[in-house]
């Protein structure tokens, strides 16, 4: 089993768904939850995309619901619907932001393998200077499947990353588009992602190529392009390959040989990889963890849990590379590779 690995300088249900979709129903101003996939795009990982509000420190707190000047003549009955809708809502978050407390986020077995740095992101947090951090991708990065927009990978990461650098300036932008692969993906890099002048890009890909049976080294071909182009502008990359789901799993040859590109890759260009597919498996089949406690009724994507366990691991081995060189630091010792939220 790997755990997190990096190569070179980085060598390192859906249940909760359901009733937050009917609370906010009935809130005016509330923020919408991420919709459902529709069957026409079953086949690929992830719908239509869904906004998302870039994470900031305040990726976790409650969202104030924008008051309707119709509530002034609503009924009592009215108000007290909209008022248990209300308690639903909150009550969806706390059951979401407790989440590891029925399931524990744990490490693979095995130990966290070897860490590196990431160079540009250290400099910056050393020198004081803003972070930007881009997640790319598709539908994980969107984060199809969770509750609510907070509940996404890139703002758990953010508010992770805030609470370990409490005085730092970082932002977590989501560049997730859902249904891509690294071909769209690679027309839309510039302008989503380079032009940000990011100091580290997360790079979610591979999944859509093994669902539709894409060339695996034609998307080598242009995963090595991207990061190559990536590096250029100044960047620390980290890639993400794709998940251990039964959509993608059913399809073994062709993931694996995208799970093996993909960390060749890395290590040729020496940048990080995150093995996403390798400590999923670790989930189920070491930690006897159901596949249906992390992957949603689809057979594809995350839930709650999942994307949280998922940020949780990333974030804690982006915490130490960091802290392995920033100005020389060791990482503290209260700070433990893959902690529970």
């Amino acid at each position: 089993m790997r755990s997190m690995r990096f190569h070179g300088p980085f060598s390192l249900g859906s249940t909760l768904a359901l009733p937050l979709v009917a609370a906010l129903a009935v809130l005016p101003g509330a923020v919408s939850p991420v919709r459902a996939q529709g069957p026409a795009r079953a086949a690929t990982e992830g719908a239509a995309p869904v906004s998302q509000p870039h994470a900031s420190s305040e990726s976790t707190k409650s969202q104030t619901v924008a008051a309707n000047p119709a509530d002034k003549a609503a009924t009592p009955e009215q108000r007290t619907l909209t008022a248990k809708a209300i308690d639903k809502v909150k009550q969806v978050a706390k059951s979401a932001s407790d989440i590891f407390n029925r399931v524990p986020c744990l490490p693979p077995k095995g130990g966290a393998g070897t860490t590196g740095s990431l160079p540009h992101v250290a400099a910056k947090l050393a020198a004081g200077e803003p972070v930007v951090i881009i997640a790319f991708g598709s539908s994980s990065t969107v984060g199809y499947g969770t509750s609510a927009p907070e509940f996404t990978y890139p703002n758990r990461l953010a508010a992770q990353l805030h609470r370990q650098y409490p005085t730092a300036d970082i932002t977590v932008i989501n560049r997730g588009q859902g249904g891509e692969d690294a071909p769209e993906m690679m027309k839309r890099l510039q302008t989503s992602v380079i032009d940000m002048h990011p100091d580290l890009v997360i790079w979610q890909v591979g999944t859509n190529a093994v669902l539709r049976d894409l060339d695996p080294g034609e998307t080598a071909k242009l995963v090595e392009e991207g990061v190559a182009r990536i590096q250029a502008a100044g960047s620390d990359v980290v890639l993400v390959d794709p998940q251990y789901s039964p959509k993608v799993t059913e399809r073994a040859e062709s993931a694996n040989k995208m799970v093996k590109l993909l960390s060749r890759i890395a290590a040729l260009r020496h940048v990080g990889i995150f093995p996403r597919f390798d400590v999923m498996r670790d989930w189920h089949e070491r930690q006897s963890i159901p596949i249906d406690e992390f992957v949603i009724a689809d057979g594809l994507h995350m839930n709650d849990w999942g994307y949280a366990c998922f940020a949780q691991l990333l974030g804690d081995d982006i915490i130490r590379s960091v802290g392995q060189i920033k100005l020389g630091v060791a990482v503290p010792s209260n700070v433990q590779t893959y902690r529970p939220m």
